[in-house]
């Protein structure tokens, strides 16, 4: 984590600086080239962006080619579903009510009591002590004292409505799809449909042999799989660290992408979602020293290219607008961030067309996608330059919203336990330029 932090930080500070004395010479000192230095940062800049870029385009049509999620094999007779929470017993209701018929054996895990009809309730007791913390401690705990006797459990963050659910393949994780829903701020959403194009990567992870993240909000682990890695690790992102761990254990470990949806809420207001892209990255920032050598190198270069990709908005943009040329006017440069700038437009028509024909009138937000990717990225610069020091948990809409009814003489702070890394996306190694995550 220093090594990004101090990087990202210099990158920054000389960038600022190479832009001011470009700008305004008189008003910064002349012991560099700042126009040679400012160039030279925007091309290493693009480069990285080009690059990563260019492994993402690979790993998704290349790898990922003609991947389908295999058949379900495995139907509710053979899945126990634990949805996890603080103590938002509305949400959670919402929740338990979207299951199928078929799922029947519901538990939800929480911080404190709550009333949920049509599920059992389970409360992680105070005096509870492992590795693990916070989601992951809530994890473990369960796994160590409910009993479960079918193949899988599938666990669910207390927001994730599911959708279309016809089973599970065959796999010891099952990773199920993410298509977050809009409850509060509109650029966060539009933030979350640019995630979900850059996240169709995930069709090639069942033919890593690494996955590069997992997304919590709904993934099934296989019980003995579980039983055999356990979730008691202290870390922000227990879905991705879990199955980092399991592939690194066993042998023919296998992974897959069902054909399920989980309906979750986008984070209703741009501080919730820098806060939570902020936990992201810190978080697979540090798990990922537990990876070989060439995924922490992966891992390391797309959480760079996530953070800096913004510069093209911040910086070459409007320098542009002021009929200031940069990176000397070259061809060269102007085509290649040309055509990232359509990338990152593709992207987000991707998240577009992933949402389907109900949702297309988004697409008329094209336009700000420059700006989607700020708000989508900011959190990546916030998480590697300051990581937070204890978990923080993001509120959701849907407690919000119920909370104002309550009487004010309750003072009890609402909490969210979207507790997942995501990617999702989030989590999530997600990355903007190819994450995300």
């Amino acid at each position: 984590m220093k090594t990004e932090r101090v990087t990202l930080a210099g990158v920054g500070a000389l960038l600022l600086v190479a832009a001011l004395a470009v700008v305004t010479p008189s008003l910064t000192p002349g012991v560099l080239d700042w126009q040679r230095a400012f160039e030279l940062l925007l091309w290493g800049t693009t480069a990285l962006f080009a690059g990563t870029a260019l492994a993402w385009l690979v790993l998704t049509y290349v790898v990922g080619a003609n991947y389908e999620s295999p058949d379900p094999v495995h139907d509710g007779d053979d899945i126990q579903v634990r949805i996890l929470t603080v103590d938002a017993a509305n949400v959670v209701q919402a929740t338990v009510d979207s299951l199928p018929a078929t799922l029947d054996d519901v538990h939800v895990i929480a911080e404190a009591d709550v009333d949920v009809d049509g599920a059992d309730v389970h409360v992680v007791p105070d005096e509870f002590d492992c590795t693990a913390v916070r989601k992951g401690r809530a994890i473990e705990w369960v796994r160590r004292h409910l009993a479960c006797d079918r193949e899988f459990v599938l666990y669910l963050d207390e927001d994730s409505h599911v959708e279309s659910f016809d089973g599970l393949p065959d796999a010891d994780v099952v990773q199920l799809r993410e298509q977050p829903r809009h409850t509060g701020s509109t650029l966060s959403y539009l933030a979350d449909i640019y995630r979900m194009g850059v996240q169709i990567e995930q069709r090639a992870f069942a033919r890593l042999s690494i996955p590069l993240f997992a997304w919590g909000g709904g993934i099934a682990v296989r019980q003995s799989v579980e039983d055999e890695v356990t979730w008691d690790r202290e870390t922000l992102v227990e879905d991705t660290a879990f199955v980092w761990a399991a592939a690194k254990r066993l042998d023919d470990f296998t992974f897959e992408l069902a054909t399920a949806t989980c309906r979750n809420e986008a984070p209703p207001s741009l501080t919730e979602i820098t806060q939570q892209r902020r936990r992201w990255a810190a978080g697979n920032i540090e798990a990922a020293t537990e990876l070989p050598l060439g995924y922490q190198l992966l891992t390391r270069i797309r959480n760079y290219a996530w953070a800096l990709s913004p510069i093209v908005t911040l910086v070459v943009v409007p320098l542009s607008l002021l009929g200031i040329g940069v990176a000397g006017g070259g061809g060269l440069f102007v085509l290649t961030s040309l055509s990232l700038g359509l990338l990152t437009l593709f992207w987000y028509l991707r998240g577009v067309r992933y949402y389907g024909v109900d949702d297309v009138e988004w697409a008329l937000a094209v336009p700000l996608a420059p700006l989607v990717t700020v708000v989508h990225s900011m959190g990546t610069v916030a998480g590697i330059l300051a990581p937070p020091e204890e978990f923080r948990v993001t509120r959701i809409q849907g407690e919000c919203l119920a909370l104002q009814g309550q009487d004010e003489s309750d003072s009890r702070e609402p909490f969210h336990s979207q507790w997942h890394a995501g990617y999702s996306t989030h989590g999530n190694l997600n990355l903007q330029v190819a994450l995300s995550t």
